[in-house]
């Protein structure tokens, strides 16, 4: 049985391709990689294979075609697994297939998709990775209980080592293969054949019918969307109200969220935008994040510089080339308005949510440079962990969820759709009710 299905999440509608052959031992749904879709030619190939096995698919687009032009998507793992979590619910709450046990398949880094959505979906029997990038899920590898096999490229030198990393990280019943003269895409004959021949030596061992006292349940949502826990924020906040602070908003995300706050404070609202320094020929693997300003202000992860030997030189190069579209961002964003000056002023920066918190440092240690009389933290969820981290560069912080099980920011959104360019133009378009004062 093949057919063709929408999913929905964040309001957007998911093409998708779902196939049970008659007594199916399980699905598995497929997460693609960077610049591929439902239709790439490898995992369709792979699902065909697991299909003759007994062996359920379901490939859909993590990303409709307008977010997957914006290359940030593209390369965004939580708002990923965030996605994939969505096909997995959808799934679970197909009547005919309800009751099947699931797996993952990721391709690149869908990949590591898998394994952030695997760290929170406890119903995941097993995982298998193709040529993927674990590493980007690094901080969440250890929460992932489901069997996970990685399968690399011989060839496929530097995702070798990095597949190396993850599994010595992984805490499961894990396995890492590598296929002899095998590069990134495995198009060598053979090597895709030796791809669906392990997958589905993994899948058909790890998909067995869980018993019913062990059907995990979902994580809670706590926030409808953004603006829902940006009002939600602005309780805790209205200490503030008609004074003289300033909300600032880290685009894309915190816009949104940013603009409930001002609003119910009375306060101006203005943006800090914040950019990943990426690593060499890895733009996705941050190495810091640079803030611009009147003093632009960079921060580094020296552990990851350190062991990929990134020079001096390079450093300096991609900090100029992030402040180039920082600049270009904010001139957008403003339409042409000036910045608020911060000078003297209580400056509550505002985002979505925390993760590690390396952009949010930035973005603190870049205010701090414009001296304000109070910077204050506000976020309406975050792992403590990064809380207690952040805790020297704010005077104060507003958190209001701190769960123990934080895998990612999507985890605790229904709807936690991509916010674009043009809308976070449109928030900051609006006249702010304290702009006059100014």
């Amino acid at each position: 049985m093949t057919q063709r299905v929408l999913i929905s999440s964040d309001s957007v509608e998911l093409e998708g391709q779902l196939t049970v052959p008659k007594r199916a031992i399980g699905v598995v749904l497929f997460a693609h990689g960077s610049g591929s879709s439902r239709l790439s030619p490898r995992n369709q190939f792979v699902a065909a294979a697991l299909q003759n096995t007994g062996i359920g698919t379901l490939l859909f687009d993590l990303l409709t075609e307008e977010e997957a032009a914006d290359r940030e998507n593209v390369f965004d793992i939580d708002f990923l697994a965030h996605r994939l979590l969505a096909g997995t619910r959808w799934l679970r709450n197909k009547r005919d297939i309800s009751d099947y046990p699931l797996g993952y398949f990721g391709a690149s880094t869908g990949a590591a998709a898998a394994l952030v959505a695997a760290a929170q979906e406890k119903a995941i029997r097993a995982v298998v990775s193709r040529g993927g990038r674990p590493d980007l899920a690094i901080r969440h590898l250890g929460a992932v209980r489901a069997p996970t096999l990685l399968i690399v490229g011989g060839h496929d030198f530097g995702v070798i080592e990095l597949n190396e990393k993850a599994y010595r990280v992984l805490r499961c019943e894990k396995s890492l293969k590598i296929v002899p003269g095998a590069t990134h895409l495995f198009e060598e004959p053979g090597a895709l054949e030796q791809v669906a021949e392990l997958a589905g030596n993994w899948f058909g061992r790890h998909l067995k019918k869980p018993e019913a006292a062990d059907q995990a349940k979902e994580d809670p949502v706590v926030y409808t969307d953004r603006q829902a826990a940006g009002r939600l924020l602005a309780q805790r906040l209205m200490l503030y109200a008609h004074t003289d602070a300033v909300v600032l908003g880290i685009p894309r995300g915190g816009a949104p969220v940013a603009k409930e706050v001002a609003n119910a404070l009375g306060a101006p609202l203005d943006v800090i935008v914040v950019r990943k320094l990426g690593a060499p020929d890895q733009p996705e693997l941050g190495i810091g994040a640079v803030v611009n300003g009147d003093h632009p202000r960079a921060i580094f992860d020296q552990d990851i510089i350190e062991r990929l030997g990134v020079s001096d030189e390079y450093i300096k190069a991609e900090i100029e080339r992030q402040l180039k579209e920082v600049n270009r961002r904010e001139a957008a964003y403003r339409g042409g308005r000036p910045k608020i000056p911060l000078a003297g002023k209580t400056v509550i920066v505002v985002d979505d949510g925390i993760a590690t918190g390396s952009s949010v440092r930035a973005a603190l240690r870049g205010v701090r440079r414009q001296k304000p009389k109070r910077l204050i933290l506000a976020t309406p969820v975050a792992p403590v962990e990064s809380i207690e981290a952040l805790q020297s560069d704010a005077d104060e912080i507003v958190c209001l969820e701190t769960p123990e099980n934080f895998f990612a920011v999507g985890q605790f959104y229904l709807d936690f759709r991509q916010i674009s360019d043009g809308e976070v133009e449109a928030i900051l378009g609006k006249k702010q009710t304290a702009e006059a004062r100014l």
